[in-house]
């Protein structure tokens, strides 16, 4: 069984789980080009977004789950500003579809931690 198959009801796995497949291929495009400092912290944020979202399936309470999920946005922030700064140099590869795709797990971990918080 594959992830995407286990987690196909769950609309946040599966965009974080994609978009860390994204990022590890974006990492090691920057490390092709020598960038390896960022391309460390991109990989490590990137990547811990869906960990903690992850994690947040078993939480032992409802606030341990909001706990857990803004991890992952306090992730997905760090993430967003070092790919920030690679679309800033022009020596770096591009990243908007990864901003892009970011975006949109930022808007909806908010509303997930939003609802969550409302109930």
């Amino acid at each position: 069984m594959t992830f995407n198959e286990k987690y196909k009801d769950n609309a946040i796995l599966l965009k974080t789980f994609d978009f860390a497949k994204k990022i590890v291929i974006y990492a090691e495009l920057l490390e092709s080009k020598r960038k390896f400092v960022v391309a460390n912290q991109v990989l490590k944020s990137g990547t811990s977004i869906g960990a903690n979202v992850k994690e947040s399936q078993n939480a032992e309470s409802k606030a341990d789950f909001i706990h857990k999920l803004k991890i992952a946005m306090e992730e997905a922030d760090e993430v967003e500003y070092w790919l920030f700064l690679c679309q800033e140099h022009k020596s770096y590869p591009d990243c908007l579809e990864l901003l892009d795709d970011l975006s949109e797990i930022l808007k909806i971990l908010n509303k997930i931690i939003a609802t969550t918080k409302g109930n």
